[in-house]
């Protein structure tokens, strides 16, 4: 080992500018080292901490590792070996926490502690003895300074011998504290080197013993599980593998459809509808009331269940109940200024909830699958097949007839039902019994109007000559006076379904008939908007008005009905015939059907009660007259 520089301690007596030169020198080299050793000491307390770090780090990851099978994961499956494999990792886990609790211990006590104690001990000497050389150095000079300003002539002996004690005891205490300060910086010179290397062989013998514990752990049986566990996780990887590519595939399948699946309302001019649902979900907007004539909409999903309407707000785990569907009626609306709204009206005529759809397709779809619902087919043993044949049979009902040959069912279910029990129970003879057939009521391929302003009325009128009502249903009040004097006045909230031209106003048939078709034909053709109006029946005349501007749209004078019935099952459902003269000199036959929000059988009632006072001002008249 090189020698080591040092500094004379015979010189610090003398203390001349060499031995303070050489003096600053190891001065700058003890500051420099005291510098080092903070850094080193502060990177060694960070390794330590670091280990003891590792010792909380890895004691939590066990009891992470065993917390695994308390989870109650919702997808479980293929986890109890997962659960054995952590387990056994656990208890590894902890065994090396021993380690890493031992090798912390050791790093302290031989690598941290060593170098706190010489920065603490002999650099702090250092510094101390420093500063009291510093001190004992100022009070010599200025002992020296009095003892060269004493005077040349009559000298106080007594002060000099004062003064000079004084220097003799400031030279010695610098003196001794120089000796002292040189030792200690010599010595810091060996210190420093035994310093530096003591830390870093207790670190070394620390690393050594863990690492020779560790080995001797994980032995070859622990080798053999570690590669049970590998193939484990490899044949894991493969399926991750086999998976991600068909997920991939289907990726790539999905994004390559055509545009039009992320454009909505896409098929606005021919869309694809599916009118046999007995079921229905996706997202509508609900219409909510938040004043006297403010309203807001809220984005839902919605979905059919059984035979209720079910909504569930994004976030929420199960559905709510909206709105019972049996026996509704739903139709679209306009609202506002939103396309494609539909409206759920309750079984007693009240006006239920209002829903917007994002397409033409989907507000057709919902409309037909709540109608098909509300008819409770979802009851029946097979839903579909019969949401099927209703269908058809719909379809048939519109469809023009070319031959004039007998159909093969009859047209009524409710008359063939009466039909078969006459026959059953032979009340009357089968002969006797006459169900006129459909042909016979309503010609194959008569057109229905969907709208009260008939053009074909519109034709009569201009042939017969009379006033041309006008085509936006105004008329003058002048027009009808009798409705001031009318012995009767009932008022019925109705709504227009359809007309059609008929054979007969025999039988009420024709009127059950009319109401198949008209039913049917809005279906098929998806024409579920209908208008309010207010049917007045007076002596005198039907008048159809409208609630908003209170004219008259129509007006069908009592004498010219000459049918009219409510439907034997819907109650809500009434229809009467009209016979208006034609240009030809004959008569034509139509039938009008409306939607009540009360019962039909009062509107009927009401018209009876009409003919009725007719018939008796006629008789009134005749015996005035003679």
């Amino acid at each position: 080992m090189p020698a080591v520089d040092k500094l004379l301690l015979e010189e610090a007596l003398q203390d001349s500018p060499q031995t303070r030169s050489l003096l600053s020198v190891f001065e700058e080299d003890a500051g420099t080292l005291t510098d080092y050793t903070n850094q080193l000491l502060q990177a060694m307390q960070r390794v330590y901490g670091a280990q003891n770090e590792m010792c909380l780090a890895t004691q939590q990851l066990s009891k992470q590792l065993l917390a695994y099978e308390k989870q109650n994961f919702a997808l479980g499956k293929g986890d109890e070996e997962v659960i054995s494999t952590l387990h056994y990792f656990s208890k590894v886990v902890d065994e090396l926490n021993v380690l890493h609790t031992e090798l912390a211990k050791q790093l302290a006590d031989t690598m941290v502690l060593p170098i706190i104690q010489f920065r603490e001990k002999d650099l702090t000497e250092v510094s101390t003895l420093k500063d009291l050389f510093g001190l004992a150095s100022n009070e010599h000079d200025l002992s020296m300074a009095k003892y060269s300003r004493l005077p040349k002539k009559k000298e106080n002996e007594k002060v000099k011998t004062d003064v000079v004690k004084e220097v003799a005891a400031a030279r010695r205490k610098q003196h001794l504290s120089s000796l002292q300060y040189y030792c200690a910086l010599n010595a810091l010179q060996y210190r420093k080197r035994v310093a530096m290397m003591e830390p870093m062989i207790g670190f070394a013998h620390g690393q050594i013993n863990f690492f020779k514990k560790g080995a001797e752990m994980f032995s070859q049986n622990m080798n053999s599980f570690l590669s049970s566990v590998a193939d484990m996780v490899q044949s894991i990887q493969v399926e991750l593998e086999a998976e991600a590519e068909k997920m991939r595939v289907s990726q790539q399948d999905l994004l390559s459809v055509d545009e039009s699946v992320y454009t909505p309302d896409s098929d606005v001019a021919a869309p694809q509808i599916n009118r046999n649902l007995i079921q229905k979900a996706g997202y509508l907007n609900l219409r909510s009331k938040t004043g006297l004539v403010t309203t807001t909409w809220e984005r839902l999903y919605f979905f059919t269940q059984g035979g209720n309407l079910m909504c569930q707000p994004r976030g929420a785990v199960a559905g709510g109940l909206i709105q019972d569907l049996d026996n509704c009626s739903v139709m679209a609306v306009d609202c506002e200024d939103r396309r494609y709204c539909f409206q759920i009206t309750t079984p007693n005529g009240k006006s239920g909830i209002i829903l917007q759809a994002e397409s033409r397709k989907e507000n057709e779809e919902w409309i037909c699958a709540i109608n098909n619902i509300s008819r409770q087919i979802y009851l029946t043993d097979n839903p579909e097949a019969v949401a099927i044949k209703l269908n058809q049979t719909a379809l048939q009902a519109v469809t023009p007839i070319t031959s004039f040959g007998r159909k093969q069912e009859s047209s009524c279910p409710s008359q063939n039902l009466r039909n078969l029990e006459l026959e059953n129970d032979k009340i009357v003879p089968k002969a006797a019994v006459h169900v006129p057939d459909a042909d016979e009521l309503i010609a194959p391929g008569t057109p229905i109007q969907f709208d009260i302003v008939l053009p074909a009325t519109e034709f009569l009128d201009q042939n017969r000559g009379s006033r041309r009502i006008n085509p936006f249903g105004e008329t003058e009040d002048e027009t009808f006076p009798e409705a001031e004097d009318s012995l009767l006045q009932q008022m019925f909230v109705v709504r227009f379904l359809g007309s059609m031209a008929v054979k007969t106003d025999t039988t009420t048939e024709v009127i059950y008939e009319a109401m198949r078709q008209v039913l049917a034909a809005r279906a098929i053709h998806n024409i579920f908007r209908t208008t309010e109006s207010h049917l007045m029946v007076t002596s005198q005349t039907l008048r159809l008005i409208d609630p908003q501007t209170q004219v008259t749209r129509a007006n069908f004078e009592l004498t010219s009905v000459t049918q009219f019935a409510a439907h034997q099952e819907n109650k809500r459902l009434v229809g009467f015939v009209v016979r208006t003269p034609e240009s030809t000199g004959g008569e034509a036959l139509s039938t009008y059907v409306f939607e009540s929000n009360s019962e039909g059988e009062k509107i009927c009632y009401a018209i009876n009660l009409g003919k009725e006072i007719i018939e008796v001002q006629k008789a009134h008249d005749l015996v005035s007259e003679c």
